[in-house]
This record gives structure tokens, C-alpha cells and sequence, in this order.
């Protein structure tokens, strides 16, 4: 566990730019607030794996809410944002570009 920018992260072995042990490259350096419990994860293997209920996705709908943290700068961006967003809007930092392989499993 860690804290950026005022933002606990929970999750297995992350460092300070939220990897964990399922995702640590060099542009693995986003963490996601997960809409069943609120709580930020750096991956959904990390929140699967620490909490006993089960993983909800965001909506459409919800393109305001505030899903993510960049793990660089701790700058946090909105569903919509995120979604169009293959650097931090803030810092510049890369984002993965293959997390969109596991898009669905965050976000509806």
C-alpha cells in the first residue's frame, strides 16, 4: 500500500509509482478506483485478490467520475479522460498501451 497525491493504493507489492506484481514495466504507472468499493488498485488481479466481493464496472454514463492516478505525478483524470488518454495529460508520463486489452474488465 501506498499513497500518492492524498490516494491510498492498495495492492500486491506496488512501488511508488503504483506497479504491483502483476504489472511492472516501465509504463505501468496507473492506478484505478474500482466502482464496487471506491478503493484504488494498480490492476484488477491486485483488487480481485485482497477483497471478497465482486468487481463492478464503470458506465458510460459515468464519464466524470474520477477513475484514475497517475502514478508519476499523482495527478487523477475522469473516466472520459483516461479513456482518451494514452499519456497523463498532466506530466506526459506513457500509460500502457496494452492495458486496453483489459478495458472491459474496469470499464463498461
Amino acid at each position: 500500500m501506498i499513497t500518492i497525491g492524498g490516494i491510498v493504493v492498495r495492492g500486491a507489492a506496488v512501488d511508488a509509482q503504483t506497479r504491483c506484481v502483476h504489472y511492472a514495466g516501465a509504463v505501468d504507472v496507473v492506478a484505478l478506483r474500482f466502482r464496487c468499493c471506491g478503493d484504488w488498485y494498480p490492476c484488477f488481479r491486485c483488487h480481485d485478490g485482497a477483497v471478497a466481493h465482486e468487481r463492478l464496472v464503470w458506465p458510460a454514463a459515468d464519464a466524470d467520475a474520477v477513475v484514475a492516478l497517475c502514478g508519476c505525478c499523482g495527478a487523477t483524470m475522469t473516466l472520459a479522460e483516461y479513456e482518451a488518454a494514452p499519456e497523463c495529460p498532466s506530466c506526459g508520463a506513457a500509460f500502457n498501451p496494452r492495458c486496453a486489452l483489459h478495458h472491459h474488465l474496469y470499464f463498461a
